[in-house]
């Protein structure tokens, strides 16, 4: 028996940030996102040799221990270790598992695209299928996040594992006592057309400030200082215009939304963009780009940029003088999947 699945990754449109506590506890968070087709994939096989092997593929990383109730977390495939000590702890009673699994993703760790929750998302739902667990979507979402937030104290929000797990286009409500509201968009196919061929994904480098950014996030609203938090209203607005203005099809103002976004966002920590972003910004601006925005928390990872679909094809060529990675993406309306092969 085989059990594979695979994961979403998601491009935050608007309100990124909101869904980090004490923010979301203290004013309530919104956010914009959709699921794309870049994903994070797991296959697990059982085993009957006593062992457990975990196997990144992406990272060249390998791991492997005799079965035990509870693996010790070091600096080695954290993700792998916090989830597998959760199913054995909860659903498991306690009894240790014997496997192999291998993992990757189409997007490296501090890509901006939600990498690590998406793989927390997929390592679960491996898990799921396998052991034929009873867990929901909000079920298998909040577990994600526990187990990272919690479990392993990782900083970041809330957003992350919800996209990765029910997929497509959704603006999120955040409030108090981790109360989260998934809102599917049912917007016309036109719009999906539009949307997708006004965007572009430009890769500007692994961001190694993710953390340090939203711990930065953190402190500002714990003091609530000022124009941090004024920042975080506007861009909490702004999710809610552009909710408006995508189910309207109002392109003009989806636009002005992203470009709006932006400029509140770098306002919410000082890290948040640096020298190798702005010159990409601007050389996107300056070959035909109508806004652009970092997805994730700031530092580096994925730009994306909206352009008008008559100057896409161009504004792609000409990206590619810089140093860093073009992508065409799609959105895609499955979350989380797993099958077994028997």
């Amino acid at each position: 028996m085989i059990v594979r699945s695979k994961t979403p990754l998601r491009l935050g449109l608007a309100g990124g940030g909101t869904d980090v506590s004490p923010y979301s506890d203290l004013y309530g968070g919104y956010v914009l996102n959709v699921t794309i087709n870049m994903y994070a994939y797991c296959t697990l096989e059982p085993t009957d040799d006593g062992k457990i092997t975990f196997h990144a593929v992406d990272r060249d990383e390998v791991y492997t221990t005799d079965s035990k109730e509870y693996l010790e977390i070091d600096d080695t495939l954290i993700l792998h270790k916090g989830v597998y000590n959760r199913i054995v702890k909860d659903y498991n009673g306690g009894k240790p598992l014997s496997f192999k699994m291998t993992t990757y993703s189409d997007a490296p760790a501090g890509s901006g695209l939600g990498t690590s929750s998406t793989m927390v998302v997929t390592i679960l739902k491996a898990y799921a299928e396998w052991l034929n667990l009873p867990l929901g979507e909000y079920d298998l979402a909040y577990l994600a996040y526990e187990i990272e937030r919690k479990d392993l104290k990782l900083s970041g929000g809330k957003q992350d594992q919800y996209a990765a797990t029910f997929g497509g286009l959704n603006f999120m409500e955040f409030y108090s006592d981790d109360k989260v509201i998934v809102n599917p968009l049912r917007v016309k196919e036109w719009i999906k057309n539009e949307l997708e061929s006004s965007l572009v994904l430009f890769y500007t480098g692994t961001s190694r400030q993710s953390a340090k950014i939203i711990d930065e996030q953190i402190k500002n609203a714990q003091t609530k200082e000022e124009k941090s938090i004024e920042a975080m209203h506007a861009i909490k607005q702004g999710a809610s215009i552009m909710k408006e203005a995508l189910l309207k099809g109002d392109f003009d103002t989806f636009t002005q939304c992203v470009l709006d976004g932006w400029k509140a966002k770098k306002q919410m920590a000082k890290v948040i963009t640096n020298n190798v972003i702005d010159d990409a910004y601007d050389f996107a601006i300056k070959h035909g780009a109508k806004a652009a925005k970092i997805s994730g928390a700031g530092g580096g990872g994925f730009m994306m940029i909206i352009v008008d679909p008559v100057n896409k094809f161009s504004l792609m060529q000409a990206l590619k003088e810089l140093d860093g990675k073009v992508m065409d993406v799609k959105v895609v309306q499955e979350g989380t999947q797993a099958w077994i092969i028997y």
